[in-house]
């Protein structure tokens, strides 16, 4: 389990097609712990619950860990369950996956002190007061202050960082729930298998993007038709309910299928081809 295997670029997209697979392969099975899981986030963010919200980002490692063991399971002609949303709780890795919150606590830490150190606190202020007044009063002299520019790299730099931290945890999960190995051992392990597989990740992350985008304005055509009947909140819930009932089954069958293929078991027939050497390897 040492090894990192280098796969060819084209894998990225086998690992989405391959979680979307595994999701028409058990719907209702997978489909329903994204709705659990959903659910809960929609009812921390639509009704104001606070604690709920901060109890399932904290909580997130675990049941995307669950996700993540569900697939293998529909993988392996199982069946999913709800109950492997707190897999890792039950077979005692829940202090190894809320270790992988760390990634994401630094990289908010740098993208707060990148956005005083790039704005600077004057302008970060006067962007607060701007932005507040913009609510009810859309001015478009107000917004020809903001430090437009400066913005627009911040931004940029935030979704470098952003991919950075995912990169620590990408393969890191399913390699906590599947072996013994510790969370920073696996957080590194991680890290070395994205930057070995960089070509791959970076036509999954595209792919991905792709995907959300013609899913969300699907389920936006499905909330409007739904807001006719049952209200507007009623079908926003819904909508958000529908798009992490295909979202998250799909990106932990994906995740799990790229483990499987960089890092964990793979039978020597599901071994892609090994791509023709080069002078240089990203």
């Amino acid at each position: 389990m040492n090894e990192i295997r280098k796969v060819r670029a084209g894998a990225g997209a086998e690992w989405l097609l391959g979680g979307i697979a595994l999701l028409r392969k058990a719907p209702l099975a997978l489909g329903l712990l994204g709705l659990i899981w959903g659910g809960l986030s929609a009812l921390g963010s639509l009704g104001g619950q606070v604690w709920l919200s901060l109890l399932l980002a904290i909580a997130g490692p675990m049941l995307f860990g669950g996700v993540v063991y569900a697939a293998r399971e529909v993988d392996q002609g199982r069946t999913a369950s709800p109950a492997h949303l707190i897999q890792g709780l039950r077979d005692g890795k829940l202090q190894r996956l809320l270790a992988m919150l760390l990634p994401q606590i630094a990289a908010l830490v740098v993208m707060g002190v990148l956005l005083v150190v790039m704005i600077g606190p004057e302008q970060l202020q006067h962007t607060t007061q701007v932005l507040a007044q913009m609510q009810t009063n859309p001015d478009p002299a107000l917004a020809a202050t903001l430090p437009t520019g400066r913005l627009l790299l911040w931004l940029l730099v935030v979704l470098v960082v952003g991919v950075v931290s995912g990169f620590f945890t990408f393969v890191a999960i399913p390699e906590v729930m599947f072996t013994d190995r510790g969370a920073f051992a696996a957080m590194k392990l991680s890290l070395r298998t994205c930057l070995r597989n960089l070509g791959a990740l970076v036509v999954l992350v595209v792919l991905v993007m792709i995907a959300v985008i013609a899913l969300s304005l699907a389920l936006q055509l499905v909330a409007l038709v739904l807001a006719i009947v049952l209200g507007a909140q009623a079908a926003t819930f819904a909508s958000q309910l529908l798009l992490m009932a295909v979202l998250l089954p799909v990106m932990g069958g994906a995740v799990y299928l790229a483990w499987r293929q960089t890092i964990g078991d793979v039978p020597a027939s599901a071994m892609p081809p090994a791509p023709p050497a080069r002078g240089f390897e990203a």
